[in-house]
């Protein structure tokens, strides 16, 4: 069962079109990446997705719901949090203070969430009181990650959350989605990391604002001429 279907959308920032009639969907419990290079549009997908552009055509769809356009709290309110690639956290708050932002929304005793967010970062547990600004790369990138889980959605989408960061961290990112996605957290995982692949169940690959192949994450790991073209084989 799909929880989300992106149909025939066309968006950009003013004049200027990004996206060119994209379609793709993601199947409720899954892990789907996006693939492509910079500028092929992935961001502006998940800003459409979010709220944060409205689309010139086409609709997006979440568990059944027509929520084109709305607004990106309201979709918040749905049960869907986005993790930007950039500015994602508050430098000059610490840690827990950024944890308690990512809950602005709720009006409930949100402890035992943040205690679950630590537990699947336990490398931000010692780092409670510090600013946000002095982490690593990496555990900004957690941070980021556990912000976003503290409104306990059922989908999360994430852009590009490898980036910049040494071998060894992005494999411990990637390690940390799957843990989530096996907690029952849907997510859309937008890369140009072709590791991105190995934690996937589906795949979407995706130039100029276009969908250049589909298929499950094995085949398009499989298939040479997409390794050829796209995944630097």
């Amino acid at each position: 069962m799909s929880i989300l279907r992106v149909e025939n959308v066309v968006s950009g920032y003013g004049s200027m079109t990004v996206l060119h009639g994209l379609s793709l969907e993601v199947e409720e419990g899954k892990i789907v990446t996006l693939l492509g290079p910079n500028g092929s549009g992935k961001t502006t997908l998940l800003r459409t997705i979010f709220g944060i552009l409205s689309p010139k055509e086409g609709k997006v769809l979440y568990k059944g719901e027509d929520i084109t356009g709305r607004q990106p709290e309201r979709v918040a309110h749905t049960g869907m949090c986005y993790v930007p690639q950039e500015e994602n956290i508050f430098s000059s708050m610490t840690v827990q203070e950024n944890l308690e932002m990512g809950a602005f929304i709720r009006d409930d005793d949100i402890r035992p969430r943040m205690e679950e967010v630590f537990e699947l970062f336990p490398d931000l547990t010692d780092r409670r009181g510090s600013r946000a600004g002095d982490l690593s790369g990496g555990m900004r990138q957690m941070l980021a990650i556990g912000r976003a889980l503290m409104l306990n959605p059922e989908m999360v989408l994430l852009d590009e959350p490898s980036t910049g960061l040494a071998p060894f961290l992005v494999e411990q990112i990637f390690e940390k989605i799957k843990t989530l996605n096996q907690q029952g957290v849907t997510v859309l995982l937008v890369e140009q990391n072709a590791q991105a692949l190995r934690c996937a169940d589906r795949a979407y690959i995706i130039e100029g604002g276009e969908k250049k192949a589909e298929g499950t994450a094995q085949e398009l790991i499989n298939d040479e001429e997409i390794g050829k073209h796209y995944l630097g084989r």
